[in-house]
């Protein structure tokens, strides 16, 4: 098969990575706290024994759109809308610290205070666990407080406080559950440390970041980018059979 048909093929492969990739923002533009990802791809030479004489595509790291996304005044109690940067961090199904600015949270039957997805908010010292409660105050530092059942309405008591981290932006990676971690190469020993300057807002929720037109936009650019592509390869391949059948005829 002519060279030409693998770059092509080459090329399409990375559109319909991007193309995936905008799909994937796109689908959660309404995804409180979701973050777009980026998608790119550059030219990568192709050395043999003399001079490169072609270029593949290759995909650069994925990266992530740390902007913050509008807030939206919901008045609920356990929706929490961080203010700047931070995140809150909560523990995955497989037991390791991540972080999310999806700030929707909910009580389960154990008393165990949870993100809509089930994942544990984390606190002070694990995941945290909230006693019977009339009344639940979220501060603007992450400190949850309570009226207990049959207190008094003016007592409340401290129960823990939301963990809020802040690692450098850089050292972030956004991972297939859809939660930020800590890059490989950018790991530390133990737990995030809190940072105490993080504020949050109770009664609202943080947006997605996705803006729907550019995506819209981005796919369309990308669908016909796809197209001039699979052109490329059938007009290679029609000129590698000509070439064949030019060559048997001499």
């Amino acid at each position: 098969m002519d060279k030409s048909i693998f770059i092509g093929m080459s090329g399409a492969k990375q559109t319909m990575l991007s193309q995936q990739a905008h799909a994937n923002n796109l689908a959660n533009v309404t995804t409180t706290g979701f973050k777009r990802d980026f998608a790119q791809a550059r030219s990568m030479p192709v050395y043999g024994e003399h001079f490169p004489t072609r270029a593949y595509a290759m995909t650069e790291r994925p990266g992530t759109d740390l902007k913050s996304g509008a807030l939206i005044e919901t008045g609920r109690d356990l929706d929490i809308a961080i203010n700047g940067e931070g995140w809150m961090a909560i523990q995955n199904d497989n037991g390791e610290e991540v972080f999310t600015r999806a700030g929707s949270l909910q009580v389960d039957v154990n008393g165990l205070l949870r993100t809509t997805s089930g994942e544990p908010v984390l606190g002070n010292g694990g995941p945290v666990a909230l006693p019977p409660y009339e009344k639940l105050l979220v501060g603007s530092d992450g400190t949850i407080s309570i009226i207990p059942v049959g207190g008094p309405p003016d007592q409340l008591a401290e129960i823990d406080r939301i963990k809020l981290v802040n690692p450098p932006a850089e050292t972030l990676e956004k991972g297939e559950d859809g939660f930020m971690r800590r890059k490989p190469d950018a790991a530390i020993i133990g737990p995030e440390a809190p940072d105490a300057d993080i504020r949050v807002t109770s009664g609202f929720l943080e947006s997605s970041n996705v803006n729907a037109v550019e995506e819209m936009i981005s796919n369309l650019q990308l669908s016909r980018q796809f197209e001039m592509q699979v052109k490329i390869m059938q007009t290679a391949e029609e000129n590698s059979e000509a070439t064949a059948r030019l060559l048997q005829n001499l």
